[in-house]
């Protein structure tokens, strides 16, 4: 089973929740907009090193951060 579709999730609501566009969520990892945009719609996952960056940030959110990984990973799914 694939975990794109929830990976674009997560990375939607983290980009929401630091009330960021996709253009400046892109800026602050190093890519493009489309890349962002391909990750939220679940059609690439993002890198092994944007995964650490996402988990990094989700840390950074504390209690807010775990939640959004709660919503959306079963406790067994989550590598981030």
């Amino acid at each position: 089973m694939s975990k794109q579709p929830n990976i674009g999730k997560l990375v939607r609501a983290l980009r929401q929740e630091l009330n960021l566009s996709q253009e400046k969520f892109a800026a602050e990892f190093g890519v493009t907009f489309p890349t962002i945009n391909r990750w939220e719609n679940g059609y690439v996952a993002p890198s092994p090193l944007a995964i650490q960056r996402i988990s990094s940030l989700l840390n950074e959110l504390g209690e807010r951060g775990q939640i959004l990984k709660e919503t959306y990973f079963r406790e067994d799914e989550q590598a981030l």
